[in-house]
This record gives structure tokens, sequence and C-alpha cells, in this order.
């Protein structure tokens, strides 16, 4: 079994706002959404055949989903609500984790032991909302941040625990485009894109080991 590692995948402002009243401050930026749903779907060769990704997310995330979009397609979507049992087991079922019902577990660490006991999850991603975000980033197990960096700001009452706007942020370096490409299998322009008005740029960042000097 290959040792757990979260991905956190999410859009921001320059001063790392996320969210507005239960929902994005900005236009719906369909080719960022593409790409979201492109990265968090794909799974790469070293994963077993049939294997899908784990997306996590809390509650009022889940809720901010338009019905008609969820649960998320060919990926298996775990939500962490207060009011969940503590179910930490997959079902001995032989149907794949993407068809499954959405899973629904107490707290994020029930939803890492549920997605370290399922065979057949392969990168599990963390989606949100802030408090699954501060929770996640203080795990060891969390190895990188996908940012959509939005390059303007909007009115926000939500933000992202790790300022990375100003292009470094301690125990974390930010990669080439060229290891963001390679680790998403997605082509990224040079400088971002614009769409609807806003430009934004597709960032990778990965914790930097502290080793002993």
């Amino acid at each position: 079994m290959q040792p757990l590692e979260l991905t956190l995948i999410v859009a921001a402002t320059r001063s790392m706002g996320i969210g507005a009243h239960g929902s994005m401050p900005w236009n719906s930026l369909h080719r960022e959404m593409q790409y979201f749903a492109r990265v968090t779907t794909r799974v790469p060769p070293q994963f077993p055949p049939g294997a899908v990704n784990a997306v996590i997310m809390g509650r009022k995330t889940w809720d901010s989903i338009p019905p008609k979009f969820r649960p998320l397609k060919n990926r298996l979507n775990i939500i962490i609500t207060r009011s969940a049992t503590a179910t930490t087991v997959p079902p001995s079922s032989s149907a794949s984790a993407a068809a499954r019902e959405p899973v629904r577990v107490p707290s994020l660490e029930h939803a890492l032991q549920y997605a370290q006991a399922d065979g057949a999850v392969g990168r599990v991603f963390v989606m949100g909302g802030a408090q699954v975000y501060d929770a996640a980033l203080r795990l060891s197990a969390a190895r990188r941040v996908l940012l959509t960096s939005i390059e303007r700001e909007f009115k926000c009452d939500t933000f992202f625990p790790l300022d990375l706007a100003g292009g470094q942020a301690e125990g974390w370096a930010r990669t080439s485009r060229e290891e963001l490409q390679e680790w998403t299998g997605q082509q990224v322009d040079q400088g971002g894109q614009e769409e609807a008005g806003t430009k934004y740029e597709f960032q990778m960042w990965e914790k930097v080991d502290q080793g002993i000097v």
C-alpha cells in the first residue's frame, strides 16, 4: 500500500480569498472548472487498474455544488459532516469507488482512514472549505497545493489558511510550470490566462522537507 499523500486544490484571490456568503465571489470560470475536473479525475498509471481519485470536502462545500453536478463524477466523494457516524472501513462491494454513494464521515481523520483502507482509491484531494483546508495543512500527509491564483481582488469572507500570494511561503516552494504539467498531466499556459475578464494562473506548491542541518 502506497503512503497516503494529500493534495489541496483551491482557487484564491491575491489576498487568498476563497469564498463569500457560501459561494465563489467571482463569475464562473469554465476553463478553470474544467481543469479542476480533469486534474481530480485523472489517475496516473502507477495506481492499480480501476482506481479512482477521492475528493474530500466539508458539508458546506458539498452544499455549494449545484445538485445536478453532485456527486462529482468518476471520483469517490467523501463529505465531512458532524452528523455522520464514524465509518472508516469501505464496504465489501464489487462496485467501483466512483460508482458508490457519497461517503459521509465525522472528521478529516476518518476521511483519510476511509481513503487509505479503500484499495480502489488513487490520489486524494482536499477541496475545502477553509476549516478542512486548515486541518489538512497541519498533517504531514499534506504534500502539495494546486492553486489557481486569481489575479484580482473580490470581496471575500473566507480565506485559504496558507498565504501563497507573495510568491513564497515558509515550508513551501513553488514548482516549475513543467513540474506542474507533469504532475497534473495538463498543458498550462505560460504566464496564465484570462477568462470572463479575470486573469488567473495555475500553480503548484510542494512542502519542503525540513531535514536536520
